[in-house]
């Protein structure tokens, strides 16, 4: 039963993954995120089966039936993540499946939709070196209303304790010093003001291993990169946002605690 919910799961989650990919490729843009989907390059309206996700790439060999243009691995690659992510999540929380409808409901539904938007901000940053201002607002205020909701990463309403509220300024200001201190050389105002949403989502205990994962991530991908760029005459410039990303779902999805804070909190 639980593996056959898990691959419902993972459908939805490719699914909203497609979705997640006309929010990529058109914010910003002159297209409207609500109009029919299109080669990016001949502007040719697609049709349903051009539209399948992850299996249409392949199907079309990855290039436009029209124009014959490439199509973006990004495509099916932000898809499958997405479907992982949704699946992860429902295993998180496949025992409140079982218990409560609406707890799992509420869950469910708020940490798809954070994660989700959490994919778009990494995807785009690693796209065009940038966190739209937007969208770490609309997580950071998604991520404060859901301190009254979820505790411990449960359906709890309540009155959040001042830990709870301090949790986000506390991821959040240590990028800010190194942004203010290095003038935006070595961190981005924009990692700052998404560490103060993940702060509040993570919550207290949780912040600082998910910063180590990120750091440490950072480091192999820095580190792989350097040696490529020597042999290729690559140069690179490497957003941390995904990292932040990629830590924080780690160490929610996974319940990871490298130095047993949550003895402490």
């Amino acid at each position: 039963m639980s593996l056959a919910l898990t691959i419902v799961f993972f459908f939805l989650g490719l699914i909203i993954g497609s979705f997640l990919n006309v929010i990529i490729f058109r914010f910003n843009t002159d297209r409207n995120l609500g109009g029919r989907s299109g080669c990016l390059s001949c502007r040719r309206v697609l049709a349903w089966y051009e539209l399948i996700p992850v299996l249409s790439y392949f199907f079309l060999w990855g290039r436009c039936r029209g124009c014959k243009s490439f199509i973006s691995m990004q495509y099916p690659i932000v898809e499958v993540i997405s479907g992982l992510v949704f699946a992860l999540i429902f295993l998180k929380f496949q025992d409140v499946f079982y218990l409560s409808t609406l707890s799992f409901s509420a869950s469910y539904a708020y940490y798809t939709t954070m994660f989700s938007l959490l994919l778009v901000i990494a995807v785009y940053d690693l796209r065009h070196k940038i966190i739209p201002d937007v969208l770490s607002f609309v997580f950071g205020a998604l991520a404060f209303v859901g301190l009254f909701f979820f505790s411990g990463y449960s359906f709890f309403p309540h009155i959040p304790v001042l830990s709870e509220f301090a949790s986000g300024a506390l991821l959040a200001l240590p990028f800010a010093l190194l942004w203010l201190i290095s003038r935006g050389s070595w961190m981005g105002l924009g990692d700052a003001k998404l560490a103060l949403g993940l702060g509040w989502l993570l919550g207290f205990a949780n912040i600082i291993t998910s910063v180590a994962v990120a750091f440490w991530f950072g480091a192999i991908v820095g580190v792989i990169l350097f040696l490529f760029s020597k042999k290729y005459k690559m140069k690179s410039e490497i957003p941390f946002a995904p990292f932040l990303v990629v830590g924080a779902f780690i160490i929610f999805a996974f319940g990871l605690d490298l130095f047993n804070l949550h003895l402490l909190f």
